[in-house]
């Protein structure tokens, strides 16, 4: 069962009870590096969730940015304790998501647009555009949402290879690749 944020009696926590806390502690300058920085080779994401920014303790928002140079992709995932409102800055994306009765909803938005994700649902992006990168800032109604990868949860978590062959439908030789390709690399 997924856990909300905590309703908090106070107006925000401290990280200490004795602590003193001045605007630096509700100043997060993670994001600076995004402000005339080089596009990134590969997709990625910088987050201001809880981890990266205490001050975001019991207050129930976090948020992502998501960089996509051209046909790239954000694996199938899911936030378990919260959905994601995506504003597309810059560029298109593919998106879509699987509801509990594996209808596929699936639409590519352009600059400017909204697409939310379904809180606990299996969801993606992808940036086809061979020439144009893409960039995306999620917000969510958790502190901590969570991801959880699929790809990285089916292949990286040491399950069974007979497990995951006759779940696929496939054979064990084919999860051993599949488990290859996504061995980190040294």
């Amino acid at each position: 069962m997924a856990m909300a944020d905590e309703d908090i009696l106070s107006d925000f926590i401290k990280p200490t009870p004795n602590a003193t806390i001045d605007a630096n502690y509700f100043t997060f300058t993670g994001m600076r590096v995004l402000v005339g920085g080089t596009p990134p080779a590969t997709f990625t994401v910088l987050k201001a969730s809880m981890a990266e920014f205490p001050a975001l303790f019991g207050q129930s928002v976090s948020y992502a940015v998501l960089q996509f140079p051209s046909g790239t992709v954000n694996p199938p995932h899911t936030h378990p304790r919260s959905a994601e409102l995506l504003f597309l800055v810059d560029g298109t994306l593919e998106v879509g998501f699987v509801d509990t009765k594996n209808n596929l909803f699936t639409q590519t938005i352009q600059a400017g647009d909204l697409f939310v994700f379904p809180k606990g649902l299996v969801h993606y992006q992808y940036n086809a555009d061979a020439q144009n990168p893409a960039l995306a800032i999620s917000a969510f109604g958790s502190a901590n949402a969570g991801t959880v990868s699929i790809p990285s949860t089916l292949f990286t978590t040491n399950i069974d290879d007979n497990v995951l062959a006759l779940s696929l439908k496939t054979d064990v030789a084919t999860v051993q690749k599949l488990k290859a390709g996504l061995a980190p690399k040294p």
